[in-house]
C-alpha cells in the first residue's frame, strides 16, 4: 500500500485530518457505522487514505484488516487517489462493435493516461466498464453522471475541453 498522503503539505494534511474528524464525529462509535463512514471518506477525499482508515479503526474499535477487507472487497471504494470526474468507457457489445476501442484508444493518447489511472494533475481518471445501459447511444463515454452517445474520436477533444472548462 502506498502512502499518498506523503507528497501533501501540512496545511492540506491538516484540513485532511480536520475534513476527517468531522465525518468520524457525525458517527456514534459502532462498528456498524464502519461503511457508511467510509463512503463519506471516499466522497470527500475521493479515495480512501491509508491513514484515515487507521483512524476509523481506532476509532470504531476494530482490527484495520476489517477496515481494509471491507475497504476492498467493494469495487465503488479505491484505496488510490481518483480524479475530480471519472471517464468510463463502455465496453458492452453495442459500443465494441460500434468502435468503443478506439473511443478508449483516443482517451487513453489525449489524456497519456491508460484505463485505471489517473492523470497528473487529478482531474480525470479513466476506466472501462461493462455496460452503461445506453446501447441505442452506442458507443456511449459517461462522465460522471453525464452520458456522451454516439461518440467518436473526432468528438474526444472538445468532449475533454467541455469537461475541463465545467469543473466539478
Amino acid at each position: 500500500m502506498t502512502d499518498h498522503n506523503i507528497t501533501m503539505s501540512s496545511d492540506n494534511r491538516q484540513k485532511q485530518k480536520e475534513a476527517l474528524l468531522n465525518i468520524l464525529s457525525s458517527y456514534s462509535k459502532e462498528s456498524r457505522f464502519l461503511l457508511p463512514i467510509l463512503q463519506d471518506i471516499q466522497r470527500t477525499f475521493r479515495y480512501l487514505p491509508v491513514e484515515a482508515m487507521k483512524e476509523v479503526a481506532t476509532y470504531l474499535d476494530v482490527p484495520e484488516s476489517r477496515v481494509y477487507s471491507v475497504a476492498t472487497f467493494y469495487k465503488a471504494f479505491t484505496l488510490s487517489p481518483r480524479g475530480r470526474k471519472t471517464i468510463r468507457v463502455c465496453g458492452g457489445t453495442a459500443c465494441h462493435l460500434r468502435g468503443g476501442a478506439f473511443i478508449l484508444n483516443t482517451l487513453q493518447k489525449e489524456l497519456s493516461i491508460s484505463s485505471g489511472e489517473t492523470t497528473p494533475d487529478g482531474q480525470f481518471t479513466l476506466e472501462t466498464v461493462n455496460c452503461l445501459g445506453a446501447c441505442a447511444l452506442a458507443p456511449v463515454v459517461m462522465v460522471n453522471e453525464k452520458v456522451y452517445g454516439q461518440m467518436t474520436p473526432n468528438l474526444i477533444p472538445s468532449m475533454i475541453e467541455e469537461e475541463q472548462n465545467n469543473d466539478v
